[in-house]
C-alpha cells in the first residue's frame, strides 16, 4: 500500500508543528527563567531593544526572551560581591498603519534573582509597558533594493512595581532590583535600513528620557545605538538571514532627591552574532552579544553576556 501526501499537506503539518513548538518554547522559558539585576550600575531596567524587526506587511505578534548578566566586586572590599542576571519574557507586537506609520508595543514580565555576599533574593512580576510610534520618511521597495527611514517616539508607563526606602544606605542596589522604574518616561527613536540584493544593513538609535518617580528617585537617561549587517538567502521554502552587529549603550547617573548617586550609570560596547529564520508567516530569530569595551561603577561591575530569542507570527 502506497501512502500519498501532497506538498500542501506537508506544508500544513510543518506549520502545525512549528506552532506547537512555540507553545513548548513558552513553557520552557517560563520554567527556567530568572532575572538578576546589577546592584550598583542599574543598567538593566527599561532596556527596550528593537534589533532586526520580523518582516510583516500589516501586523505581527510575538514573544521575546532576553537576558543579560553582570558580576560585581568592590575594589575597596573584595568580600562584597554580586552575580546578577536579568531575564525577561516579553509579549511584543507591531502594526503598520497605512504607508507612513508603524506602532510597536512591549509588555515585559521580569524575573529578578541576585546572588551576593548578603544572600540570595528573587523577585518577579510585570515590568513597564512601552508603546512606540514611528513615521516613515522614506519607504521604498523593489526586487533588488529596499530602503526605510523612520523617526518616532513613545512612552514607557509605570506599570512595574517600584518600592524603596529612601534612607536605606543601599538604596541604589534596591532600586535596581525593582520590577519597574516607577516613572513615566519618554522614548525617542530613529531607524534606517537599506537592502541591496541579498545584503542589508539596519541602523537604530534611541534615547530614553526618565522622570522622577513617587519616591523622588530618577534613573539616568539612556542612549543606545546599534547596527546590524545581514545576508538573506533561502533554503528550500525557508528564508535564512545570518547577521553580525555592534551595539552601544550609555546611561547617565541616577539621582535621589536631585542628588547624584555614586557608582551609577556607565557605558558598554557589544559585538553581536545571530540569525533569522522565516517560513510563511512565522519568524524565529536570535542573537548573542558579548562586551568589547565597558565601564560600569568605575570598572567594579562587569557585563558578561546578553542574548535575545524571539518567535513571531505575521497576520
Amino acid at each position: 500500500m502506497k501512502l500519498k501526501i501532497s506538498f500542501q499537506q506537508i506544508k500544513k503539518i510543518i506549520i502545525q508543528f512549528m506552532k506547537k513548538g512555540v507553545v513548548i518554547l513558552v513553557v520552557f522559558l517560563f520554567s527556567v527563567i530568572q532575572a538578576h539585576a546589577c546592584e550598583i550600575c542599574g543598567c538593566g531596567l527599561g532596556n527596550y531593544y528593537i534589533g532586526i524587526l520580523p518582516r510583516f506587511n500589516q501586523r505581527f505578534i510575538g514573544l521575546r526572551y532576553q537576558f543579560n548578566s553582570f558580576h560585581t566586586r568592590l575594589h575597596n572590599d573584595p568580600s562584597q560581591f554580586s552575580k546578577d542576571f536579568y531575564q525577561t519574557i516579553e509579549l511584543w507586537s507591531g502594526w503598520n498603519i497605512g504607508n507612513k506609520w508603524q506602532v510597536l508595543a512591549f509588555i515585559p514580565m521580569n524575573f529578578n534573582h541576585q546572588v551576593s555576599d548578603e544572600g540570595i533574593s528573587n523577585l518577579k512580576g510585570i515590568g513597564d509597558i512601552a508603546i512606540l510610534a514611528s513615521y516613515k520618511i522614506i519607504n521604498s521597495s523593489s526586487k533588488n533594493m529596499s530602503q526605510l527611514l523612520s523617526i518616532g517616539g513613545g512612552v514607557k508607563l509605570s506599570t512595574g512595581k517600584f518600592d524603596i526606602e529612601q534612607n536605606n544606605p543601599d538604596v541604589a542596589a534596591i532600586a535596581n532590583t525593582q520590577r519597574g522604574s516607577g516613572s513615566t518616561d519618554l522614548l525617542l527613536n530613529g531607524m534606517y535600513s537599506l537592502r541591496i540584493n541579498k545584503i542589508g544593513i539596519v541602523n537604530t538609535v534611541s534615547y530614553k528620557i526618565n522622570s522622577s518617580n513617587k519616591d523622588d528617585y530618577k534613573f539616568g537617561n539612556k542612549f543606545s545605538a546599534n547596527s546590524f549587517v545581514y545576508y538573506t538567502t533561502r533554503i528550500s521554502t525557508v528564508g535564512f538571514s545570518p547577521n553580525i552587529g555592534i551595539l552601544y549603550e550609555q546611561s547617565a547617573a541616577s539621582k535621589l532627591q536631585q542628588g547624584k548617586i555614586d557608582l551609577t550609570g556607565g557605558s558598554a560596547l557589544m559585538g553581536s552574532l545571530g540569525a533569522e529564520l522565516s517560513f510563511n508567516q512565522i519568524a524565529v530569530g536570535f542573537n548573542t552579544q558579548l562586551p568589547m569595551a565597558q565601564n560600569f561603577a568605575e570598572h567594579q561591575t562587569k557585563e558578561r553576556v546578553k542574548g535575545v530569542l524571539h518567535v513571531s507570527f505575521a497576520f
